[in-house]
């Protein structure tokens, strides 16, 4: 194993365990300890232009925001311009795929797309250039992220709806449906590529476009060219597995001229290897991709890359099959690709190695670095050149303002549950947020929302994200607002929900709702009621105009045998009260979402607890994003924690519990992280279908905790309905449905802009 190899084993390994570090937890903390910023906030000249400071917007999908053309619509402008307009130096788009002839994928019949175009014809054109003049407008630089393709991580609907196989560097599996083949690209397509890609780039150009962006990373297309994981071709000019890369680098450089920038994104490694292991050469949809590109390796195509042309990177590990790598989500550490970096930083200065204008080549740092004072001392300690922020920009637009000024406690954080940003667009919606009701709606959604007309007495019962939103955003408008919580603090469901260590951003994201909650109540006609259970009498005497339910949900129980007894337990319970598992060593958790997996995590990585978690249907955490998935189930393996899916409780003991389990053969692995679970409404006619062969097994347990759900409580709502408390009456989060925080911070904005 060669010294990089083994780097990137610890950390794949460290991303696990890593919140027991008290100050690796420190780095995620939304403080200002380094304020002023002076080294993020300091110009970097790249190529033929200065940005002004060193922040880059990260790529995130422009799915279903542009036109069915593929030309940029109002919405999508909106939302690059607002992250201009919030003080980023550097604005990048999301994938635009340079070709949509020679893959299939691309296109929906009638040839629309739910992706940004470039290539059409001029009628996409003006969308582009309005793009890029909003953005210049706030002083910001903006590049084009250009991608030759998907390949086999694009969807094979192609294959029903155009009776054509997706397409790949050689024969590979589809991600999605591994027993659907993905075809070699010939020889004469990928120089099509190549040749559009010139063109793509000139016309960006000639649009007022700052710079490309190859997307060459996490598994698409241009990585699958220039990957020996999937470049497995023995002739023909791309068998060599750096050519297409570099000959794709070297033609965007005749066309563009020897002052645009051309910024590259790349994986050091895919850490399929240290990810899987010996699974590596037995599961059959991996087995292929054993020969991945090393690290020495991808070092050395990289000073090829900028031979070529290249000006700039930007650096992290992994792709689809171990899809929590490159989105890292909220239990990944703070920082995490830094060390890799630093890797490429110290190999460009070891070799001296100059970009085409004589210039340094930065390397932008990525992966969880919303929080400022670890950017800056990421950029002081030479960790990197440039900090890439994503989510976090969709947290809060304003982020780059807020830390030049020093309003760190007014920066809204990013949570990383990727429910609203990569989830949704999977789900058919396009790029949104959990925390910030705005985020791809700045077309239809003011900043301030309208004064009130007429001002109005107005009751909120239940300070979690839902009503604090409401009774925050009502207050700002004008109204009188009281919010009654019955617990001692605020926050609902986020006080239980931040208690794990490795949930500091949600942790980060309570301490900004007390903050700004704090700050509605000095300025505005705000009141906060603590420990007061707001009840029909209360509401009746108040003289409300408008009363808001916020009332949450109430833990689903089981009407088994046993399970009244006291050692079994609500997860929510044990979250509110850690010491409940104090005396417990062997723990069965009842319920595989992600309620009862971070339970089981918290009680196996920070407790050491003996840990088993049963699920009832084949798949634990069926609806979670797939990098969320992927990394907790990873990671409670490596933990020792055993997951039993197709399994159910029928009885609790005096110290155990009885189960009945599905021992098929085909019961789905319940470690599988590199395959996805497809969609409900998207059936895999491929499938193996799940057999049954149950049977009772006994399994220890000292505790057994329930984590089988929420169901809504909306009593209140009900009971002022009936009495007709108020003339307006509205029921909105868990009370409604229950659900994430996605859903409640829009609920609570919608209502509170609107009462």
């Amino acid at each position: 194993m060669s010294n990089y190899q083994e780097i990137i084993q610890e950390l794949v390994d460290s991303y696990g365990g890593w919140f027991l570090d008290d100050d690796r937890l420190e780095d995620g903390m939304m403080t200002n300890h380094l304020y002023p910023y002076n080294h993020l906030f300091s110009p970097i000249q790249v190529n033929g232009i200065k940005i002004k400071n060193r922040i880059v917007m990260g790529p995130m999908g422009n799915v279903c925001m542009c036109e069915e053309t593929g030309r940029p619509s109002n919405k999508m402008i909106r939302y690059f311009v607002e992250r201009a307009r919030g003080g980023t130096g550097l604005i990048t788009s999301g994938l635009v795929p340079i070709d949509f002839n020679v893959e299939a994928a691309l296109t929906e019949p009638g040839d629309l797309t739910i992706l940004p175009r470039i290539d059409r014809s001029r009628t996409v054109y003006p969308g582009w250039r309005i793009l890029a003049e909003g953005i210049h407008s706030y002083g910001a630089r903006f590049f084009i992220q250009l991608t030759p393709g998907l390949g086999r991580v694009s969807s094979p609907e192609c294959l029903i709806k155009k009776f054509r196989l997706p397409v790949s560097a050689s024969w590979n599996p589809n991600f999605y449906i591994p027993q659907i083949p993905c075809r070699p690209l010939r020889d004469g397509e990928c120089l099509k590529i190549i040749k559009n890609a010139g063109q793509a780039a000139a016309d960006a150009r000639a649009l007022l476009i700052d710079g490309v962006y190859l997307h060459g990373h996490e598994g698409y297309l241009l990585e699958q060219l220039t990957n020996r994981a999937f470049n497995r071709r023995k002739l023909g000019r791309f068998a060599d597995w750096q050519a297409f890369g570099i000959q794709l680098v070297k033609h965007i450089r005749q066309r563009c001229g020897d002052d645009y920038p051309i910024m590259y994104r790349i994986d050091l490694s895919l850490a399929l290897n240290e990810t899987y292991g010996k699974r590596m050469a037995e599961v059959s949809s991996l087995k292929k991709f054993s020969r991945e590109r090393t690290v020495e390796m991808t070092l050395d195509y990289m000073v090829n890359l900028v031979r070529a042309g290249v000006d700039i990177f930007d650096v992290d590990l992994g792709c689809y099959d171990n899809w929590w790598l490159p989105h890292p989500p909220t239990p990944m550490p703070p920082g995490c690709y830094l060390p890799v970096a630093k890797i490429v930083k110290d190999h460009f200065a070891g070799q001296n190695i100059k970009s085409n204008a004589g210039l340094p080549v930065p390397v932008v740092g990525v992966g969880k670095l919303g929080y400022p004072d670890l950017a800056e001392r990421a950029l002081h300690e030479g960790m990197c050149d440039m900090i890439m922020l994503a989510r976090p920009l969709l947290a809060d637009p304003e982020w780059p303002d807020k830390a030049y000024a020093g309003r760190v406690n007014e920066i809204r954080p990013c949570i990383g549950d990727q429910e609203a940003c990569l989830n949704e667009f999977i789900h058919g919606g396009h790029l949104q947020c959990a925390v910030n009701p705005r985020a791809g709606f700045e077309d239809v959604l003011c900043q301030c929302p309208a004064p009130a007309r007429t001002p109005k007495k107005v009751a909120v019962i239940g300070a979690g994200p839902a009503g604090i939103l409401c009774a925050c955003t009502a207050a700002q408008r004008g109204h009188y607002v009281s919010l009654f919580e019955k617990m001692d603090e605020v926050g609902g469901e986020l006080v239980p929900g931040s208690v794990p260590r490795f949930k500091y951003d949600v942790a980060n994201y309570l301490r900004y709702l007390k903050n700004r909650l704090g700050e509605a109540s000095q300025n505005y006609e705000l009141a906060v009621h603590l420990e007061v259970k707001a009840t029909i009498d209360l509401l009746k005497g108040g003289g409300f105009d408008a009363i808001v339910t916020c009332t949450g949900g109430r833990p689903i129980s089981l009407p088994l045998e046993g399970i009244e007894q006291p050692h079994v337990i609500q997860a929510v319970d044990l979250l509110r009260d850690i010491a409940l598992a104090d005396g417990a060593q062997k723990v069965v958790v009842i319920g595989g979402g992600s309620v009862g997996c971070e339970v089981g995590y918290l009680l196996a990585c920070e407790m050491g607890k003996q840990v088993k978690i049963v699920e009832m249907l084949p798949y634990f955490m069926k609806d979670v994003c797939t990098a969320s998935r992927g990394h907790l189930i990873h990671y409670l393996e490596k933990a020792g924690v055993q997951l039993l899916n197709c399994t159910r409780l029928k009885n609790v003991g005096k110290d155990s519990v009885r189960l009945v389990r599905n021992y098929s053969p085909t019961v789905p692995d319940p470690y599988n992280t590199w395959s996805p679970v497809l969609p409900e409404n998207i059936p895999n006619p491929l499938a193996k279908k799940i057999r049954v062969s149950d049977r009772e097994i006994e399994e220890e347990a000292d505790l057994v905790v329930l984590a089988v759900g929420l169901e809504p409580d909306d009593s209140l709502y009900e009971a002022c309905l009936r009495e007709h408390v108020a003339p307006e009456i509205r029921n909105i989060g868990d009370s409604f449905s229950v659900g994430r925080v996605f859903e409640a911070t829009k609920a609570g904005y919608a209502v509170g802009s609107s009462l």
